[in-house]
């Protein structure tokens, strides 16, 4: 059981048996079970994807609701925050390790891969081959094979740009944001998270617009090549986390708006914060690798 040291807040809380993970772990269950019977052609893998993503989503309402209630009850003192920080922390540096391994997928290709490939070993193989990466040459997209059709590469002028400007602007407003919670302006808090929350929303709309105008105007798809692969794969797996940030910040904003959080009481928006300055940090990497180079 836990001890109390302040009042009525646990010097460690330990929660009860709970429901909860079991009842996740089953949802997930019927997701990898229907994703894996869809792609292989049978058709109630669907539902059983669809039907095991809506339970498990049920399951987190319930089980951060309960959270949420644990926080606002006192429950959580010093050592459940500093286990909420460090479990953040090692979380966001998973993240890193994530898209570093996409990062060095590109790179690899660029200056290994493709070189190799167009070397005197493969040149009776590919003799109409040229080992330069499509953004530094214009009309080496298709292949000598046939297998890739030609394709225009994606510039960064001007939609990635503007999806720059627009996440790197979330992340003033969400600054902005911070400093007034913690000067204990909950209207303005408010006014600025839901400024950040439709700034993400934006750049989410933006890249699907952008990506409908790689196939239809450009013919980029991910099935051209090594180039195709890795950009919708870096760019693909950031806006899913852009989505999930901005997730977040929604719900951290109905939290404020319901009197949640306190100048001092508050990492569950610094948490999501955190997770928002990475993404937006990981975009301008992206954006330089990707888009420039």
């Amino acid at each position: 059981m836990s001890s109390t040291t302040h009042g009525s807040t646990p010097y460690y809380f330990v929660p009860g048996p709970s429901r909860h993970p079991a009842m996740a772990a089953l949802g997930l269950f019927f997701v990898i079970l229907g994703a894996g019977q869809w792609v292989n052609g049978v058709q109630w893998g669907k539902y059983s994807l669809f039907a095991g993503l809506i339970w498990w989503l049920g399951v987190l309402y319930q089980w951060f609701g309960d959270a949420i209630k644990e926080s606002q009850g006192g429950q959580y003192g010093r050592k459940i925050d500093l286990s909420f920080r460090w479990s953040m922390s090692w979380f966001i540096f998973s993240e890193v390790m994530f898209f570093g391994a996409f990062f060095t997928a590109l790179w690899w290709a660029r200056s290994h891969s493709v070189p190799a490939l167009g070397s005197l070993d493969n040149s009776m193989l590919w003799p109409g081959f040229k080992a330069v990466w499509p953004s530094l040459a214009a009309g080496v997209t298709a292949s000598p094979a046939g297998t890739v059709e030609p394709f225009t590469t994606m510039g960064p002028w001007p939609l990635p740009t503007i999806n720059t400007a627009l996440l790197l602007s979330s992340g003033v407003t969400l600054t902005i944001a911070h400093h007034a919670l913690l000067a204990g302006k909950r209207s303005k808090t408010i006014g600025f998270m839901w400024m950040t929350v439709l700034l993400g929303i934006t750049f989410l709309c933006v890249q699907g617009y952008e990506y409908h105008h790689a196939y239809t105007e450009l013919n980029l798809k991910l099935s051209s090549g090594v180039y195709g692969s890795t950009f919708f794969m870096l760019t693909g797996f950031h806006g899913f986390h852009v989505l999930v940030g901005m997730l977040m910040l929604l719900f951290i904003t109905l939290r404020l708006q319901k009197g949640h959080f306190s100048a001092d009481n508050h990492f569950g928006f610094e948490g999501a914060a955190w997770y928002w300055h990475f993404v937006d940090v990981v975009w301008l990497g992206l954006y330089v690798l990707v888009y420039w180079l």
